[in-house]
């Protein structure tokens, strides 16, 4: 003889939540009391973690970094994405990177999907200013580079408009 649990009471309370009409996605009541100000802060701020550790990655398609894309990527988190970053910081986040094996177009194909226009331009100029701290660019770097044009959805002129202003930031 087999006894089945079959509920027919309702376990729980009905939970509430809100629903966008357009997108259909649901959220915790909590976004109705947040303020958009701060939200808009805290969504750049986490582009500009996600930009940083995207440069990272690129630079370690190779298996090292040098002094000079160490160098290279304070000064990108420093200036062209406002986050201060320590070496020490750094160190941790490529640490992370190469213990996990984690790829640049993996994780840009994972979390770019909320990326706005700029902030998909910025992270393709913080790659590719990171990729080419050495001078030149390895074939790694190169391929990393021209998937990102399809992962960001970018068009040839405005891949082309991004890299060229990032070599302004070179000079």
């Amino acid at each position: 003889m087999t006894l089945y649990f079959v509920p027919t009471v309702p376990i729980g309370a009905a939970e509430e939540f809100v629903q966008c009409d357009s997108c259909r996605s649901t959220w915790d009541t909590s976004v109705l009391s947040m303020d958009r100000q701060t939200h808009e802060a805290t969504i750049e701020s986490q582009f500009r973690d996600q930009a940083i550790r995207s440069a990272v990655l690129v630079v370690l398609a190779d298996g090292e970094i040098s002094e000079n894309e160490i160098d290279a990527l304070q000064t990108i988190a420093n200036d062209l994405l406002e986050r201060p970053m320590d070496r020490e910081e750094l160190g941790r986040l490529c640490s992370i990177a190469m213990e996990n094996k984690v790829l640049a177009k993996n994780y840009v194909l994972t979390i770019s999907r909320g990326w706005n226009q700029d902030q998909r331009m910025r992270a393709l100029q913080a790659m590719f200013l990171a990729a080419s701290a050495e001078g030149t660019l390895q074939p790694q770097q190169i391929a990393i580079l021209s998937d990102m044009r399809e992962i960001l959805e970018l068009t040839d002129m405005e891949y082309e408009a991004a890299i060229e202003e990032a070599l302004q930031w070179q000079s």
